[in-house]
């Protein structure tokens, strides 16, 4: 929650469920780092990849307040929505794979969830925006050009169809009962605290300690990628600018083969090419996704950090903060579990 007095961004709640990290835990750090007026209230689950230590830094901060609590329990969410000006809803179930493997919890926390959310803010006296984040990923696959915002909805696998269902859901209550809905659609985000089951964080932390890589396929597989902090700074311009009932794309305009994306981890950790590892590729993978973010570049939004740049960054965050990763992947029976799952079958 950020409270600003006179301010239509009086207070905002950001929802994080096992959240697709790193967005939530540096939307917060952005917030309390660029808006001095307003107060934040994190709400958050803490199942697998919902960690206090994300926001470590933060916790003790004057204009922050943790609230643990599922958004699925409409009296720990509700209280908390309806006394907000604005909200700000990344809580999701979001990795693909997980959601191959089981699909229910996606559809719960997505798609339920979001209706306890909406609900509540039907109720909210004061609400004058709230940002449903999506993903890129509910217009699947994309084989030439860039997905506009008015484009089909093609999801392709259980992660995406949740997101689409929330995203729609979201838009109904702007069209049905008035609430102020905004909508963004994103690529990939890369940066700091993100849970090691996504790409980029898993083949870092394997290069460091000199394990393979399970690259899927071919590895020819494209994606847009795109800073979190880029994302934190287009969700300030479509909380200022944007239009209710209106759907923005968020990109970053790095077209990358995943193949490639993997070549440049090992280069910036200086570790051998044969640490790259072919698996069976996963079902149903999307061949490539891609963003038109025309709309909201007449916002007045562009990203800003360089990908290679912004890819070293993040690489040695990795290699720098180990007391963050190495739990996660050395000591927690669950993720070693999802691991072996995951992989061993595949190489």
């Amino acid at each position: 929650f950020f409270q600003a007095e006179d301010d239509i961004r009086d207070k905002l709640v950001t929802g994080v469920q096992t959240c697709d990290l790193p967005i939530c835990s540096n939307f917060v750090r952005h917030a309390l780092q660029t808006h001095a007026d307003w107060n934040v209230n994190t709400l958050d689950k803490l199942t697998y990849a919902g960690r206090r230590e994300n926001l470590h830094d933060v916790m003790d901060h004057d204009r922050h307040v943790f609230v643990h609590g599922d958004i699925l329990d409409a009296a720990v969410s509700g209280p908390l929505v309806e006394q907000s000006h604005l909200v700000v809803h990344f809580a999701a179930e979001t990795h693909v794979d997980r959601s191959i493997m089981a699909a229910g919890e996606f559809i719960r926390t997505d798609v339920e969830g979001t209706f306890t959310l909406l609900e509540a803010a039907r109720r909210a006296p004061h609400l004058r925006r709230f940002v449903q984040i999506s993903t890129d990923e509910v217009y699947g696959s994309v084989p030439t050009g860039s997905s506009r915002e008015t484009d089909e909805l093609r999801p392709r696998n259980p992660y995406a169809a949740s997101k689409a269902g929330a995203d729609r859901l979201a838009y109904s209550y702007w069209a049905t009962h008035g609430v102020p809905i905004i909508i963004t659609r994103a690529s990939n985000n890369y940066g700091p605290y993100q849970f090691p089951e996504k790409v980029i964080p898993l083949f870092v932390t394997n290069a460091i300690d000199d394990r393979p890589l399970p690259l899927y396929g071919d590895g020819r597989n494209v994606r847009d990628w795109l800073h979190v902090l880029d994302h934190c700074r287009a969700l300030d311009v479509v909380i200022d600018r944007g239009v209710d009932g209106e759907v923005y794309n968020v990109g970053g305009g790095n077209d990358v083969m995943n193949v490639d994306l993997t070549r440049r981890i090992l280069q910036v950790l200086g570790k051998p090419l044969s640490l790259i590892t072919p698996v069976a590729d996963r079902q149903g993978h999307d061949r490539r996704y891609s963003l038109d973010t025309t709309k909201l570049r007449g916002l007045g939004w562009t990203p800003q950090v360089d990908f290679a740049q912004g890819l070293a960054e993040t690489v040695a965050w990795y290699r720098d903060n180990p007391w963050w990763w190495r739990p996660i992947k050395e000591q927690d029976p669950q993720f070693q579990a999802y691991y072996r799952a995951q992989y061993n079958s595949r190489t």
